[in-house]
């Protein structure tokens, strides 16, 4: 008895490119916020059996949310989630804000006026650096979050 070949991805050639166009659309005026299917093709780029393959996958996994015609056929999007706007990069995720502040130190550290300001600039940025991405990503997490310790 052979094993069968898992399927293959769809997520990063069909989905996510398709849930970018309805992420982009939803968050511009001239579709109402609420882009019809037919807008979704062009705005993504692909075919559009593939863009009803992916709006059915979107839909089902929660990302998006539709209006459908009486067969049931996807016509129009309304929202997407909260999960939907991070991986399209609509909201911020810790990882995100992590590589942005590192990005800003560093330039702030090229671009100083003076050499004392460069060396405080750049201490910052190696200290940055040195505490990773993973506990810089949790320390983005508190501020995305809104969490300030208090002084005691």
């Amino acid at each position: 008895m052979t094993t069968p070949l898992p399927l293959a991805d769809t997520w990063f050639t069909r989905d996510l490119p398709v849930l970018r166009a309805i992420a982009r659309l939803i968050d511009e005026p001239p579709h109402g916020s609420a882009p019809y299917l037919g807008a979704v093709v062009p705005a993504s780029g692909l075919p559009k059996p593939q863009v009803v393959g992916a709006a059915n996958a979107l839909v089902t996994a929660g990302y998006v949310q539709a209006l459908t015609n009486h067969a049931g056929k996807i016509v129009r999007f309304t929202t997407v989630s909260a999960e939907a706007r991070r991986l399209t990069g609509l909201w911020p995720t810790p990882q995100t804000e992590w590589e942005r502040l590192l990005e800003q130190l560093e330039a702030r550290a090229t671009g100083a006026m003076s050499e004392l300001e460069r060396e405080r600039w750049r201490a910052f940025a190696d200290a940055a650096a040195a505490v990773g991405p993973d506990a810089g990503a949790l320390l983005m997490s508190a501020l995305i979050g809104g969490y300030v310790p208090r002084a005691r």
